[in-house]
């Protein structure tokens, strides 16, 4: 059965300026890095992306600069997860006339809802989406996950085309599969956590949407096409040079240290501005030179997928 959403389709990070308008030129660098990369798809306004910090009008104005350099070359998600349902649909609306492949959209946050309550909400605005809808299970920022038993019941939704899982639950990532397997042969199951990919197409799923590949795309490519053709001799050098990569985001204390380091990353390879929505600021200079210290070492490590090239420290 043919799936709609496989392979790598990475969280994009939101490249600012400032609080309220894009880097446009940085936006352009990463989008025809993404997509030199060899990326299956790009997802837009993702946690990766700071979608929740940033304004409507920056939202709407990230998917037309995002949807004119892609230019239809690969497909686009939007994320249009909202504390308001209404500005969940203008946000799909809005992404639809733009070209959107799907949208993708977690649970509600702030106050938590039950299961019966999800199912409702999402089967509702379902009903009024022009575009497919992915779930995303996000369970450690919304508080809610989509239960197993949930997933078989919004599966019979034809709109609903597949699960993006980021709890880092294996043992729900296989209940995700099954329940697919069982109701929705034609779900895609993307796993989150990058450095968790491989083990979840071992499981069956369908690829990753992995932030890693906003720095390096070419090396999660590189794990699908090995994994799909059956060269997994292969396989383990690929993986450990994503789980060097995971250095990155050990640097700094808080929550936010994923983006950070993702962004500065990004910044010292020359792609785009650091800078992150309001209430979280950049790298300081010292964890900024870690972060380049780290890059060199990966480069030196691994020459074919990371670049030599770190702007500075």
């Amino acid at each position: 059965m043919e799936r709609r959403f496989c392979g790598v389709i990475p969280p994009m990070i939101s490249p600012l300026k400032d609080r309220d308008s894009l880097d446009q030129a940085g936006l352009d660098r990463l989008i025809e890095h993404l997509i030199e990369g060899g990326v299956h798809g790009i997802f837009l306004l993702g946690t990766t992306g700071e979608a929740p910090s940033l304004g409507y009008r920056l939202r709407r104005d990230l998917i037309d600069q995002s949807a004119r350099r892609i230019a239809a070359r690969i497909p686009f998600l939007v994320g249009i997860t909202d504390t308001s349902i209404v500005e969940s649909l203008h946000l799909a609306r809005h992404a639809a006339d733009r070209g959107a492949a799907a949208v993708v959209l977690s649970t509600p946050y702030y106050f938590p809802c039950g299961q019966t309550e999800l199912i409702d909400y999402v089967e509702r605005l379902v009903a009024e989406l022009p575009l497919p809808l992915m779930l995303y299970n996000m369970p450690s920022l919304t508080k809610v996950w989509f239960e197993p038993e949930s997933l078989e019941r919004l599966a019979q939704s034809p709109k609903i085309v597949g699960l993006k899982d980021s709890s880092g639950d294996i043992d729900y990532f296989q209940k995700a599969i099954a329940v697919r397997d069982a109701v929705r042969p034609d779900w895609s199951v993307l796993m989150g956590p990058e450095a968790m990919t491989l083990q979840a197409m071992e499981l069956g799923g369908d690829g990753g949407v992995a932030g890693g590949a906003n720095l390096v795309p070419r090396l999660f490519q590189t794990l699908y096409q090995l994994f799909q053709s059956g060269q997994k001799d292969q396989l383990p050098a690929v993986q450990g040079a994503i789980q060097d990569l995971q250095e990155i985001y050990a640097i700094g204390k808080y929550a936010s240290r994923f983006i950070k380091g993702t962004k500065c990353a990004a910044s010292l390879m020359g792609i785009c501005d650091d800078f992150l929505a309001e209430p979280f600021h950049r790298f300081r200079p010292p964890e900024r030179q870690r972060v380049a210290a780290i890059l060199q070492r990966l480069a030196d490590r691994y020459p074919h997928w990371f670049d030599r090239n770190v702007v500075g420290g």
